[in-house]
């Protein structure tokens, strides 16, 4: 069909810096009689999702150039997009309205949006872990079987300190991919982190006793 299209044009997962080629940006098939499903509002909707998936696209050609900030901005634009579907009183009859690809294409752009976002914030100088581990979270919440989100959320809890979760994704991610030496390092420094850790709790329990 014509979005199943337009996602296998540019699927929108999470940019590949190794990928040379371009894509297109992508551009989403035109409704019979200028509407998303009949009336104002889903001729509306259809242009947010239009949008969502245009400024998706700028915020995967912004990654490729190392321009993460700019695609930050993008993916957050796309979010948005997508969030102003639902901002209204209208949010039940435009979802009844929509097609099973169209509800597939809302969810599948904001899931690579935020799996986008995590990757961009993960380049920066100043690593904002917190931001990493919630957009990580929403993309499980979604596809718990994401590698991707499972490793990155795997090293956001560990820069937060909370390593028994994130040895649960790395572990989780692991097993999505034994190979991954990433991943495996991850591991292993979460291990020593635990170790160590143990270790001072029960040289505390000396101490007091």
């Amino acid at each position: 069909t014509a979005l199943t299209a337009v996602l296998k044009a540019d699927d929108g997962n999470s940019p590949d810096p190794n990928r040379t080629t371009q894509p297109k940006p992508p551009l989403l098939p035109a409704v019979p009689g200028g509407r998303l499903s009949g009336g104002g509002w889903g001729q509306e909707c259809f242009a947010l999702i239009r949008k969502a998936v245009g400024f998706q696209a700028e915020g995967n050609r912004c990654y490729k150039t190392k321009r993460f900030r700019e695609a930050i901005g993008r993916y957050h634009q796309a979010v948005l997009q997508l969030k102003a579907i639902g901002g209204g009183s209208q949010l039940n009859r435009t979802q009844s309205r929509l097609t099973e690809e169209q509800r597939g294409l809302i969810e599948t752009t904001e899931i690579d949006c935020y799996d986008s976002l995590a990757a961009c914030l993960l380049q920066s100088e100043l690593v904002n872990y917190e931001r990493v581990r919630e957009y990580c979270l929403k993309v499980l919440g979604k596809q718990k079987d994401n590698f991707k989100a499972m490793y990155r959320a795997g090293i956001a809890f560990y820069h937060l300190g909370d390593y028994p979760s994130a040895l649960r994704y790395l572990m989780e991610a692991k097993g999505r991919d034994p190979a991954d030496m990433n991943v495996s390092r991850y591991i292993h420094l979460t291990e020593i982190k635990m170790r160590r850790r143990g270790q001072e709790r029960d040289g505390r329990k000396h101490m007091i006793h």
